[in-house]
């Protein structure tokens, strides 16, 4: 798994998206979940962090897998995305506290002393973040056997099917060829790995888990997904937005007929905790 050659969120890019995002965004699957759930089996009320939560896809997509949950924090920058992840999560199984904290990753505060959280996960939002900080941050949070999970699975933009390649080249059509990070920035291209990133933390002891995943998407689907990414929001196109989003309907349309859209994406989760041994 390879991560932004840009080590932070660029500013406002994903303001105002947080209904888009809630609605149109792919889930976590529900591999990922089992293992997840797995990692925390011998805790008896473990305790959840999840950092770029976004509209809180992992915690809602766990707390049925583990619905013993203690507490769930949630961090995230855009106060949106918290909003939508407090509607999403209400109200928690046996009344659990969440905390809901509008905060960079790497400046997350323990809500109360003596704070540990036993499972830190980071999904599709690591490559945002300056890592090295997020993971010394996590270090001093996380309970002594905690599982840091950090996942992803790509996006529209990356993936190699015939429809998603045509539908690139329109975007870039309109928006030039460097894929856009939000209103101001440029998706950088892979320099580090995740796994390097983690072999110099305090999570060193690191297993990779694969689990292929198939979408079928529809055409208005894509449109309507496409308006919550970072590299096709509607902002990108100013006044041209409406004249992008028929173009693509009548590629996605020709595309379904003849078909289908299809997307075959691999969902990768790294668990990594302590060395034997360690705090």
């Amino acid at each position: 798994m390879t991560a932004s050659a840009r080590n932070h969120q660029p500013e406002g890019l994903f303001t105002s998206l947080a209904a888009d995002y809630g609605r149109h965004r792919p889930g976590i699957p529900a591999g990922p979940v089992a293992l997840l759930a797995d990692a925390v089996r011998e805790v008896a009320r473990p305790v959840l962090l999840d950092l770029g939560t976004g509209t809180g896809q992992v915690p809602v997509a766990l707390l049925p897998a583990v619905p013993r949950l203690a507490r769930v924090d949630l961090v995230d920058a855009d106060a949106d995305m918290l909003r939508e992840a407090a509607a999403a999560l209400a109200p928690l199984p046996d009344g659990s506290p969440a905390g809901f904290h509008h905060a960079l990753a790497q400046d997350f505060t323990p809500p109360y002393e003596g704070y540990r959280a036993d499972l830190i996960t980071c999904a599709r939002a690591f490559h945002w973040m300056p890592r090295a900080d997020v993971l010394a941050m996590a270090d001093r949070v996380a309970a002594p056997g905690a599982t840091v999970a950090v996942m992803g699975d790509g996006s529209l933009w990356t993936c190699a099917a015939p429809w998603a390649t045509e539908l690139k080249r329109l975007i870039q059509s309109h928006l030039g060829a460097e894929r856009r990070a939000g209103p101001t920035g440029v998706y950088g291209g892979p320099k580090r790995s995740y796994q390097d990133d983690l072999a110099e933390s305090a999570f060193a002891r690191v297993t990779e888990h694969r689990f292929p995943v198939r979408r079928t998407w529809t055409p208005d689907g894509v449109v309507a997904h496409l308006r919550s990414t970072s590299f096709a929001r509607a902002d990108l196109f100013e006044d041209r937005h409406a004249r992008f989003e028929d173009e693509a309907l009548t590629l996605l349309e020709r595309h379904h007929v003849t078909g289908g859209l299809i997307e075959n994406a691999v969902f990768e989760v790294l668990l990594a905790r302590r060395p034997r041994g360690g705090r």
